[in-house]
């Protein structure tokens, strides 16, 4: 598959993808660490970035490993199915492996995107790069 087969996913289509996860991720892992941590955990300015073992599994692995898992079954995330995107491989147009899901650069580039609120994407989207995740 030649590079200009795709068309590459625009900027707000990816944002948009990226408000979607982050409720759907939202409305599944809050009620579970309100649960776990009490209401204080959304409440109290004091409780620390990372509350404990279990807000750590909840917030960031599981999650994670929600996300590669789509990656490699269904090519996409919710968001990312709703406005029609799909994550391949730029190079042969197939699904990612496993290793290109996990270690090479998906899942570290997805973290930091999420943890800083998209920042790298904005900026990387100002610059004119294309992000390949996003195909």
């Amino acid at each position: 598959m030649q590079e200009n087969d795709f068309e590459y996913v625009g900027f707000w289509p990816r944002v948009g993808a990226t408000i979607i996860d982050a409720i759907i991720t939202a409305i599944i892992t809050l009620p579970i660490l309100v649960f776990i941590y009490g209401a204080d955990y959304l409440t109290d300015p004091d409780v620390p970035f990372i509350a404990g073992p279990a807000d750590f599994l909840i917030s960031w692995v599981l999650p994670a490993i929600a996300v590669i898992l789509f990656w490699l079954y269904k090519r996409a995330t919710p968001g990312k199915m709703v406005v029609s995107a799909q994550i391949v491989d730029a190079r042969t147009g197939k699904s990612l492996t496993v290793e290109a899901a996990t270690l090479l650069t998906s899942l570290p580039c997805y973290l930091c995107s999420w943890a800083s609120s998209g920042l790298p994407s904005i900026l990387a989207n100002r610059d004119g790069m294309i992000n390949w995740r996003a195909a």
